[in-house]
């Protein structure tokens, strides 16, 4: 993906993410299938997992290079860049330290909504500071994945959103279906 299509992923996907949310009922937005994340959680997750991001791209391209390093490899594409999150979850890889949410009441859904929009518009802005070479030569750690290169986190960002958007509504769909 080029800079433009990272761009144009990164808002339509959060955006779809969003917009799952505006007529969400509380009942829909506490719902724990099996002892996993609410919808609340999933939305605070995906928060805690961009904001880092915005601190990091108002960094200066060399201080991200002097603090974080340089790529030795090519970017990988999105769909190998998936397969190997897909794999990292399969063996039991998961969310740790501060990318696991805090329990999220109901009445915090139209601030934490908002939040991730502002979150996320910014970020679209800030990759606009790094050239296309930028965001394959530097790189940043990801707790699963290991080293990525700007490019790779900024594909991963919106893979990641797209992912838990498909957890949060097939808990939607099983919880509907087993109160039926």
């Amino acid at each position: 993906m080029n800079k433009e299509e990272i761009k144009q992923g990164l808002l339509f996907k959060h955006e779809e993410f969003i917009k799952l949310f505006s007529g969400m009922t509380e009942k829909d937005f506490m719902i724990a299938i099996n002892d996993k994340w609410t919808a609340g959680q999933q939305l605070d997750h995906i928060i805690r997992s961009v904001k880092p991001l915005t601190q990091i791209f108002l960094f200066p391209s060399f201080l991200i290079r002097l603090v974080f390093g340089k790529a030795n490899r090519p970017s990988k594409d999105y769909e190998s860049l998936v397969k190997k999150y897909l794999s990292k979850i399969e063996q039991g890889g998961k969310a740790s330290g501060r990318f696991v949410p805090q329990t999220i009441p109901f009445r915090q859904r139209e601030n934490l909504t908002k939040e991730l929009f502002k979150l996320i518009n910014k970020l679209v802005v800030q990759v606009d500071g790094f050239s296309e070479e930028q965001l394959d030569e530097l790189i940043l750690p990801h707790p699963l994945l290991g080293k990525l290169t700007l490019r790779e986190m900024l594909c991963f960002t919106i893979y990641h959103v797209e992912h838990h958007h498909a957890i949060t509504l097939r808990n939607i769909e099983f919880a509907s279906r087993i109160s039926d």
